[in-house]
């Protein structure tokens, strides 16, 4: 079993002047999810390299044994800071892809074409496709086979408006997740704000906030066991 994790590239916070990137939770707890069962996880980004990390994410009020558990990873960490640039990979030789979120996606892999390449062409090889928190904003410009919006008409959650609103980031980010997904014609619920919440249709898989990671990725694994 070999799953491709894709990350931000961007590390900017709007015009905050803050720096943003991806959410460690995402990335660690889905990791070791995939690791524990025996999967090969390869790391990728739009610029290669090492991506920046949310530094918000590893506060300790945002700590989780996971993320202890990756920081303390001399394996995990090498490869963190050697992801493959994304527009050198494809789903050939992968099993499925996951997209940790974080801010940074909304302004980098949302608008990145190697990323929306690789979601139409994993989910049309009959492959399953995760993205959690604010991650299903990357499916904006995806589209299905016909020619309309990817999420149009399925189920889906992401990071909801009111949680943007609880952190205080809704005039500062490019768009909201969930009336992005709405717009698209996406079938959009969630559960109470930071409950863990995963919503699965056919091969598309998403979670609600951080806290739904390590529940995609087991909703992911169970996916490529039943076949």
């Amino acid at each position: 079993m070999k799953i491709l994790m894709v990350l931000t590239s961007h590390d900017q916070l709007g015009n905050t002047g803050r720096k943003t990137g991806f959410w460690l939770e995402e990335l660690a707890a889905p990791y070791y999810v995939f690791k524990d069962a025996g999967a090969e996880i390869v790391l990728a980004s739009p610029n290669g390299g090492r991506p920046p990390l949310d530094p918000k994410s590893n506060e300790p009020g945002f700590q989780t044994d996971q993320t202890l558990r990756f920081e303390a990873d001399a394996e995990a960490n090498a490869a963190l800071s050697a992801t493959v640039r994304l527009d050198t990979v494809s789903h050939d030789g992968f099993d499925a892809v996951f997209y940790p979120g974080g801010h940074g996606p909304l302004w980098d892999l949302a608008e990145d074409l190697a990323s929306v390449r690789l979601i139409e062409t994993t989910l049309a090889a009959g492959k399953p496709v995760t993205l959690v928190c604010h991650a299903p904003g990357v499916l904006r410009h995806a589209k299905a086979p016909d020619g309309k919006p990817l999420v149009e008409g399925k189920d889906v959650t992401g990071f909801a408006n009111t949680e943007e609103e609880a952190v205080g980031l809704t005039q500062v980010v490019p768009f909201l997740v969930e009336d992005e997904l709405k717009r698209n014609g996406g079938k959009f619920s969630k559960a109470g704000d930071w409950q863990p919440y995963v919503v699965t249709d056919g091969l598309l898989i998403t979670g609600q906030n951080p806290a739904s990671s390590g529940s995609a990725a087991q909703r992911l694994l169970n996916r490529l066991a039943n076949g």
